[in-house]
């Protein structure tokens, strides 16, 4: 809360405070990126860097700008007398300025979520284990969405060392989106495999596919193609994954479903 009510003051101060506001912002960042030795990754590291500050003055420009213009309304109506109408407009403001309030928290606890540093609790977890008891607190959501979900998990432990709580926020992600991506009646299937020295938990849905230009962006951040999606999710997912030394890969066609595949490194017998 105290970001919000930082940016909401610089807002109604200027544009500059803002600027200055979201460079602050952005430090958090910098610092948790890994050092680069390499000019050309460095280069990249910063475009991601400033793609993202970006992404993020843009998110709250609007909500802002919405606040602001309303507490200026309410501040001339306080100003005159009023009747009964005056004060319904009053709180509708009111309720206005509530409202893009929380859309702007929402919008940098999105932000801070993907931007901080993950401390990792890592611990050897058998991936059957976790993606069975993720199913089961995932059904009830299926079954009101008219989806059915189906899991595969083979007969041998697939231990990884992960962190728990992690690993099920990333999984758990792409088993939302999937059953968004259906909108009504279709399939979910959650696989969990292992190679001789790594595991995959796959996540495949028969909803409309993607297209091609949306597949060139969709772990750029702040892309979404859903109506108030912050365009974090995936690539927070992608994140995480990365930080266990692992990998996030999707194919899909369109009119064909899409398929999430988790790639993790096998804990060490």
């Amino acid at each position: 809360m105290v970001w919000l009510w930082v940016l909401i003051g610089a807002v109604a101060a200027g544009p500059v405070w803002v600027a200055a506001v979201i460079w602050t912002a952005t430090r958090l960042r910098r610092r948790n990126m890994p050092k680069k030795s390499d000019s050309s990754s460095a280069h990249e590291g910063f475009v991601e860097l400033n793609r993202l500050v970006s992404g993020l003055a843009h998110e709250i420009k609007n909500p802002l700008s919405t606040i602001n213009v309303n507490l200026r309304l309410l501040s001339e109506d306080l100003e005159r007398p009023g009747d009964e109408n005056d004060r319904r407009r009053s709180l509708r403001r009111l309720q206005s300025v509530r409202e893009e309030t929380r859309r702007v928290e929402r919008i940098l606890e999105d932000f801070l979520r993907f931007a901080g540093k993950h401390e990792l609790t890592l611990c050897v977890t058998d991936l059957r284990t976790l993606v069975d008891e993720l199913a089961d607190f995932f059904a009830p959501q299926a079954q009101a969405a008219h989806v059915i979900m189906r899991t595969a998990l083979p007969d041998s432990p697939v231990p990884c060392n992960v962190d728990v709580n992690l690993i099920k926020q990333a999984i758990l992600n792409l088993m939302i989106n999937a059953i968004e991506a259906i909108a009504d009646a279709g399939e979910l299937f959650v696989k969990v495999s292992a190679e001789p020295e790594r595991a995959s938990v796959e996540v495949i849905d028969t909803g409309p596919g993607i297209d091609p230009e949306t597949m060139q962006n969709i772990f750029t951040p702040y892309f979404s193609t859903k109506k108030g999606g912050s365009g974090l999710g995936l690539p927070t997912c992608r994140r995480i994954i990365r930080e266990h030394g692992g990998r996030l890969e999707v194919t899909s066609e369109p009119g064909k479903g899409t398929r999430f595949v988790i790639s993790l490194p096998l804990a060490q017998q």
